[in-house]
């Protein structure tokens, strides 16, 4: 028995070592860490139970059944992330380079399926050169598995992906099918065509990093959520994420123990928007100042920054934010603005997470960029988001809500609970001037009438009163309060249900 056991030890330390110790030195040297490493920094110590270590590849093309590696390029199986069960793949560079083939796609689609079978997130860590050649249409069809899987878990368990070394050709979609993809800075790039067919068709000469890397996706391209400085950084902050997202979506949002007071009142908020309307403010200050301990988890904080989106929590559980943005571009609405609420919202709304919005927004970004690059569907795609939501709503008015972007960010009218307003919120179709010189066109020669109606325009619309006593503002709060306030609507909505029409599928504005 002893020498049976002792061969077992011996085969699970050569599967461990992967390609080997050159290899995983190589990938050191990088600045990388391996996938087993990688695995163990996610989840908690010792939780981690392995599948298919023993697994090897069953090509003999091209000489490839002479190097067979146990485990296959990838390292798959199950975990918790303080005590929650969360599945995990992570490519492993130093086999194949982490190439799939057909036995490699077996192995995530198992985890897939249990994943979806166990109603617990699923987390893939990516770091490999895309389809092994050798294999050919068997590696394409596992890709296609893969694909399938991903769509018929969306909206069912949250899928996490984590770009921590290269990821091209088909690898690219997986992650594009999944919730929340995330990079590391230098080391990880994403692209369906590579530097060298791109110079090759197009005559481009670029690099990775500029093709692909980090700095692209979450600046520019809008395809990864977030990136981070190394490995060890990112996989902390991917532990910090699934303690604010459920484990399905019926779960319910999770729960943690909270020291912090929800009658809390913050005094500072009462001078946060300045006196004079066109002044920028920070509205993560304001968000900072009514969460649970300040722990805020910013999604795409680098793209589209005149719209803030994120997770924090009020009385433990967890709330999705969604707020204009004043420090750029004074919180105007363009395509990508609306475009990245729309995707946090709809997730929200998927997974039973509440949603709080801070709107101080003086209407839609003009101009021929805009409407030539499609604003009005990217708008609507918000509209769509919001009218569809079926979770608690809570809308806070800080300052200005202009038009029809009044309208789309969470207005009472197209779907939200309780629509609060600050006493320096100003509802109106549009701002003083404008409207003034729309209105008394016949007076703009005339400096003092025209300062007269701007008064008088002021106010009579530029307040929430107008607003409130029709009813489409439920209550003006002392900003001081809004916490309080928040929490105790919160807490109302909690059992909130809504029955909806049966259709196959809506037909979102894409």
């Amino acid at each position: 028995m002893k020498d049976v056991l002792d061969k077992l030890d011996t085969r699970r330390a050569n599967a461990r070592l992967g390609g080997g110790m050159r290899r995983i030195e190589a990938q050191h040297a990088r600045g990388k860490l391996t996938a087993r490493e990688r695995i163990e920094l996610l989840l908690d110590k010792g939780s981690f139970e392995e599948f298919d270590m023993f697994v090897e590849h069953r090509s003999t093309e091209f000489g490839a059944d002479k190097t067979k590696i146990p485990g296959d390029g990838v390292v798959t199986g199950w975990g918790t992330v303080n005590g929650r069960t969360v599945f995990v793949f992570a490519k492993d560079f130093t086999v194949f380079g982490g190439s799939l083939s057909e036995t490699h796609a077996q192995k995530i689609n198992k985890i897939q399926d249990m994943a979806v079978k166990a109603r617990a997130p699923i987390i893939g860590l990516y770091d490999a050169g895309g389809a092994r050649i050798q294999e050919g249409v068997a590696a394409l069809a596992g890709y296609s598995y893969v694909f399938r899987r991903n769509v018929l878990a969306s909206g069912v368990i949250p899928q996490i992906s984590v770009i921590m070394g290269p990821c091209a050709g088909g690898d690219v979609y997986s992650p594009a099918l999944t919730d929340f993809i995330f990079m590391v800075k230098d080391t990880s790039y994403m692209f369906v065509t590579g530097p060298d067919v791109v110079k090759t068709v197009t005559n481009e000469v670029v690099t990775a990093e500029e093709l692909g890397g980090a700095s692209v996706h979450a600046t520019r391209s809008s395809i990864a959520d977030g990136a981070y400085d190394n490995d060890v950084e990112t996989l902390l902050q991917m532990r910090r994420l699934i303690d604010f997202l459920p484990s399905n979506n019926t779960d319910g949002v999770p729960e943690w123990p909270s020291f912090d007071d929800i009658e809390r009142i913050e005094p500072s908020l009462d001078t946060l928007v300045p006196e004079n309307p066109n002044k920028p403010y920070d509205i993560k200050e304001l968000i900072l100042k009514v969460i649970d301990e300040g722990d805020f988890f910013e999604i795409s904080e680098t793209f589209a920054r005149n719209i803030v989106t994120g997770f924090g929590r009020i009385a433990g559980r967890t709330v999705g934010f969604v707020a204009n943005q004043p420090m750029v571009l004074a919180g105007v609405l363009d395509g990508d603005a609306s475009r990245k609420a729309a995707r946090f919202v709809r997730f929200c709304d998927a997974f039973n997470i509440p949603i709080v919005t801070f709107v101080d927004v003086p209407g839609f970004l003009p101009g021929t960029a805009q409407e030539y690059g499609g604003l009005i569907k990217h708008g609507a795609k918000l509209l769509f988001a919001y009218s569809q939501c079926t979770v608690p709503l809570v809308t806070v008015i800080t300052r200005k809500a202009y038009g029809g972007a009044f309208d789309v960010m969470a207005s009472k009218e197209i779907g939200a609970d309780i629509n609060y307003a600050w006493p320096t919120a100003q509802i109106a179709v549009m701002g003083a001037k404008g409207a003034v010189e729309i209105i008394f066109r016949a007076d703009i020669g005339d400096a003092d009438k025209i300062a007269a109606r701007t008064r008088e325009y002021e106010s009579r619309f530029l307040s929430p009163f107008i607003a409130a006593e029709r009813g489409y503002i439920d209550d003006v709060i002392m900003p001081h309060s809004t916490r309080k306030r928040l929490a105790r609507a919160l807490g109302m909505l909690r059992d909130k249900h809504v029955e909806i029409p049966a259709k196959k599928h809506d037909n979102l504005p894409l």
